[in-house]
């Protein structure tokens, strides 16, 4: 097992109070597992992501605890988690584009960033310039500056900077919305084959974007309003769903091949996230599905309904 996540919480302290940002979260990844992380916005996927990594100042780790190959991560304390970072767990940041020093070179920008890490630059250019390949990137990247290079070849950069240690866990932030669809396709490639070559054991894909899911991820896991919502192979999810919010979720795709008109048209979740400063009673979803009843008044237990595949929800069983 990779990933082992336990009651996992985590609040952002605002002058109104506390944002339960991430409130009782309990998931586990296996070795080679390719899991996605869907959701509306807000519903507290980035928050989880970094939470793995503690990379937020602002967050305040409430309970819970991580494992990582079996060794419990020290995700409550900014600083000790620097020895984890990079090495064991890395991160493609939401906006990982812009996330390249602007004033250095890629490769004096690499240099730097592994003597942080008490790592040889010249032990491991080899194997940089070799994963560079890979994505399909000349070595003279290394001699540009961000700034002159397309959206997607910075983004294959940053995937192989942010693997060169092999980590285990490797987790990725919307890491193909700013993308055009050939870009897209390449960067979902890139994140398969680094899997399979076993440069990295497991990874985390957060994403608003379904579809990108089904090309890349083995099993899918949906939140809402910092709660699990479902868990379950990528195909369960897609053809056979059993939350009402992932059934709306998945109901909002556009079918490859089908026109819309006034006829038949997609069809929206009605309402909105609740802010999460003071959330409502019971289920979360609750004020927007077309289930709900006095009995959702109780948060429903987050649980295995079939063999791998578990739900929230008071109305599956």
């Amino acid at each position: 097992m990779t990933l082992k996540v336990d009651d996992l919480k985590v609040y952002y302290r605002t002058l109104a109070g506390d944002v339960k940002a991430l409130d009782g979260v309990s998931f586990e990844i296996a070795d080679g597992e390719i899991m996605g992380l869907a959701g509306e916005s807000g519903c507290g996927k980035t928050t989880l992501g970094k939470a793995l990594i503690r990379m937020d100042g602002r967050m305040r780790h409430m309970g819970g605890s991580v494992h990582l190959d079996d060794r419990e991560m020290p995700i409550a304390d900014h600083s000790a988690m620097q020895d984890f970072r990079f090495k064991e767990v890395s991160l493609i940041p939401q906006y990982a584009m812009s996330a390249m020093n602007p004033t250095r070179k890629i490769g004096r920008m690499i240099k730097e960033l592994l003597a942080s890490r008490g790592e040889s630059y010249r032990e491991i250019e080899p194997e940089l310039l070799r994963r560079l390949k890979l994505v399909g990137l000349d070595t003279e990247v290394l001699k540009r500056y961000p700034i002159e290079l397309s959206g997607g070849m910075k983004q294959r950069v940053v995937l192989v900077l942010s693997t060169l240690l092999d980590p285990s866990l490797l987790i990725g932030d919307e890491v193909t919305s700013a993308l055009d669809v050939s870009s897209q396709k390449a960067v979902s490639r890139a994140l398969v084959e680094f899997r399979d070559r076993e440069f990295v054991q497991s990874m985390v894909v957060i994403t608003h974007d379904i579809s990108v899911l089904y090309q890349i991820a083995d099993t899918i896991m949906v939140m809402y309003a910092g709660h699990l919502a479902e868990k379950a192979d990528t195909e369960t999810i897609i053809n056979r769903p059993l939350h009402p919010y992932t059934k709306a979720l998945i109901g909002a795709l556009p079918e490859v091949g089908v026109r819309y008109d006034e006829r038949q048209s997609l069809e929206g979740i009605p309402g909105r996230p609740p802010g999460l400063l003071d959330p409502p009673q019971g289920c979360r979803f609750r004020a927007r599905c077309p289930l709900a009843d006095d009995e959702c008044l109780e948060v429903p237990p987050f649980a295995e309904v079939e063999p791998g595949h578990s739900v929230a929800c008071w109305k599956v069983g």
